[in-house]
This record gives structure tokens, sequence and C-alpha cells, in this order.
């Protein structure tokens, strides 16, 4: 078991720009085994800063992408038949309870909310969690922490957190940087000129203010790292940002046209 916690500890510092307090405001969350909610848009770092914190706190990091699909048993655990019988199998919320990792639940919502309950004796004083097909009571190691995330601006009533469940956390809110901070961070991720990351921040800042206008979603951090990674690789910048940063986000002709001519306004 220690083999396969060590697999999920991270060995070099992911690289992180902070743009506030919420590093500090983290370690403190951790410090006093308050559960956190991270909530933004797509691609805007937020996984990034939960590798960031666990390298910083030197904890294992378990992720877990949450889906519909997903049961209370896929979280927990469950038992398992091999050649000499049964054998039970903790999930990773109850691994990462188990042995002291940060447990990170990824767009929590995309799960069934019967499922998202179990995750409640875990938030409060009592710190455990019920295994009740094996019939044990865990209780969850000090350096246990969890966290959870997700984009309020895909939410609608039918998709949503219970505010049972939000009220357990600590919630930090993440959005996509200023200007030249995110210039800079795409200029360190992609391994482009400052020049060229500026255009393409220059981009998704025209794109975002299309969001609700014809876009769902704007152009994300994550985007134009990808853009620009082709660009490095020696993709002309209008393909790389076709492929990249147009082309992902939609299908309507005249969008793409208008998504297009910020590009070639930049290149």
């Amino acid at each position: 078991m220690n083999d396969i916690i060590e697999q999920h500890r991270i060995k070099e510092e992911p690289y992180y720009r902070a743009v506030a307090d919420e590093v500090e405001l983290f370690e403190a969350s951790y410090a006093a085994k308050m559960p956190m909610m991270l909530k933004g848009p797509t691609g805007c770092g937020k996984t990034r800063f939960v590798e960031h914190m666990a390298w910083k706190l030197g904890r294992p990091l378990i992720t877990v992408a949450c889906n519909e699909d997903m049961t209370a048993s896929d979280l927990v655990g469950r038992f398992l038949l091999d050649a000499t019988g049964t054998r039970w199998q903790d999930g990773p919320l109850a691994t990462a309870a188990r042995h002291g990792a940060i447990c990170y639940l990824d767009e929590v919502v995309e799960a069934r909310q019967d499922t998202t309950v179990v995750i409640h004796p875990l938030t409060d004083n009592r710190r455990v969690l019920p295994l009740e097909k094996k019939g044990e009571l865990l209780r969850a190691h000090p350096d246990f922490h969890l966290v959870i995330s997700y984009n309020p601006g895909y939410q609608s009533l039918m998709k949503d957190l219970k505010q049972s469940t939000k009220q357990r956390f600590g919630a930090l809110d993440f959005n996509y940087p200023e200007h030249d901070t995110e210039v800079e961070i795409v200029a360190h991720e992609a391994r482009v000129a400052a020049a060229v990351a500026d255009k393409l921040v220059s981009i998704a800042e025209r794109a975002r203010n299309l969001k609700g206008h014809g876009l769902d979603e704007g152009i994300s951090t994550r985007m134009l790292i990808h853009a620009g990674s082709l660009i490095a690789r020696g993709v002309a910048p209008i393909a790389a940002c076709r492929v990249a940063l147009v082309r992902p986000i939609t299908d309507d002709p005249d969008m793409r046209d208008a998504l297009d001519a910020a590009v070639s306004t930049f290149f």
C-alpha cells in the first residue's frame, strides 16, 4: 500500500503563479483541517493549484475526475473476487483518508447527489468515513485533506451542490489571471517568447468578452498554452490558433469567422 501511495506523491514542484493570497489561505485551511472548494472556469488553473499545494505540503494527491456514472462504491470501495475468494479494495476517497493524502474531487457536481453525500462525515468534526459494506468506521488520518472543484458557470438548478454540502467547505474563487500575469504563465508553460504569449492572451480576452453572446465558455489559459506549444514546435501561429483556440470552442460558422478574424488581427 505504501507503494501505491508513493505513486501519488508529486516529486517535482509544479509551476504555479499565485495571483492573490490563495496559497496562504489553503495552507491555513489545511492546518485547520477545513475542507476546501475551488470555484472557477475550466482551464483557469484550479487543478495545477492543488498539485502545487500537495507538493508544497508534502502530501500525496489522489485525484478523482467525477462523472454522472460514478457511484458511492467508486469513491469508498468495494469487495472484489479473486482466486482466494473475496477481498476489500479501498476506493480513492478511503485510500486518501486512511493514509493521509489530499483527495481532490474534480468537477464534483458531475457526480450524482446520492454519491456526493458520502463525503459529509469527512467534512465536519467527526472526520470519519463509514465503510458500511465492510462494517468499518474509518477515522481519517490527521494529514487527510479533502478538496473539491467545480465551474459555477456551467451549473444549473439541476446540477449544483446542495447547501448542506457547500456549507461544509471553505471556498476560493479562481478566474483567468490579469493580462500580464497570464502572459507570464503562457510564456513559461508553452516556452514561447513573451511577445507571442501577449498576442495569445489578447485573443483570449476578446473571446471571453463573447461569453454569453454566442460562446458558452471563453478561451482558457490551458488552451493558450496548447496554442503556444504548437507555435513553439514550428506550427504557423494562425494555424496553431485555429486548431487549439477556435475550433474546440465553437461549431458556429459566424462565430468561427469572428474568432479567426481576431487571430488574424494579432498574427
